[in-house]
């Protein structure tokens, strides 16, 4: 039996009608899925909760009730799902968030709940850049080769402290908040920001620190391309991890086309007069 929720009474032509809200849990960690959040928040006849890893120390705001941490793998989102009568589950999580992912999909099936994931475009390799393309960050670390360098890395915090292995390069790190533990690196400078970057501000960065190689995941988006635009226009070698495999699940490229596939798989709200 689906659990009511937040339900709204309301008055149609002397009519009473109970509207029982779409009950959809986002997993996030994205400004896409703050994006879809809002939109489906906004409807009215959505109940929304955004679901976040935890690993920012002070995430953006939400705009929508927030549950941080995780469930506890597969069976813990499934169990989440079925305890509070679920009906979409919305995977907007990073592209590289490969083992969320692959237990969303897994926890949809077992729970019986409908999944739809947002698959961000990656970028394209252009003419002028110079791609070396490395399969996980351990092959990243060994495209550096073993001549010093000065290195640009905007990976994650727990991808970082790979780079310890090569310690004769000069690196700038950029974090939204500061990598723990610290790294242990003899020709380290860290930067704390939060996108987006423009490409001018980008080339200035490249240009100050004498930047000749940046290392960066294929997020795709424009919230971070600016530094893939700036290395082209500076000649400079961009060594970029692929994007890991991730589950075959209905998804959508963009936020309106996400937004458009939840409301024709959701339907008008549920109505049922008193």
């Amino acid at each position: 039996m689906r659990r009511l929720g937040a339900v709204k009474l309301t008055v149609v032509n002397d009519r009473k009608i109970l509207r029982m809200p779409h009950k959809i849990l986002i997993l996030g960690g994205t400004a896409e899925a703050r994006q879809v959040a809002a939109a489906l928040a906004g409807r009215g006849d959505c109940e929304v909760v955004l679901s976040l890893a935890g690993r920012t120390e002070h995430p953006a705001a939400q705009g929508v009730p927030v549950r941080i941490g995780g469930f506890g793998g597969a069976e813990g989102l499934a169990y989440y799902l079925k305890e509070n009568a679920v009906e979409l589950l919305v995977d907007a999580t990073h592209p590289y968030a490969a083992r969320i992912s692959a237990n969303a999909a897994e926890a949809a099936r077992i729970a019986g709940v409908p999944i739809l994931a947002l698959r961000r475009p990656g970028w394209e390799r252009m003419e002028g850049d110079r791609w070396t393309e490395a399969d996980d960050v351990a092959g990243a670390v060994r495209a550096l080769g073993t001549a010093p360098r000065r290195v640009f890395l905007t990976l994650g915090r727990q991808e970082v402290h790979a780079f310890e292995a090569a310690p004769q390069h000069r690196y700038l790190v950029r974090s939204v908040d500061p990598v723990d533990p610290p790294l242990t690196l003899p020709n380290l400078e860290t930067v704390l920001s939060r996108g987006p970057f423009e490409i001018t501000d980008e080339l200035a960065l490249l240009e100050r620190h004498g930047i000749d190689a940046v290392v960066s995941k294929n997020s795709g988006g424009s919230a971070t391309y600016g530094k893939i635009a700036a290395a082209r226009a500076l000649g400079i070698e961009v060594i970029m991890v692929r994007r890991p495999a991730l589950p075959n699940v209905p998804s959508a490229e963009t936020v309106h086309e996400l937004v458009a596939k939840v409301v024709h798989l959701l339907g008008p709200v549920a109505e049922r007069g008193v």
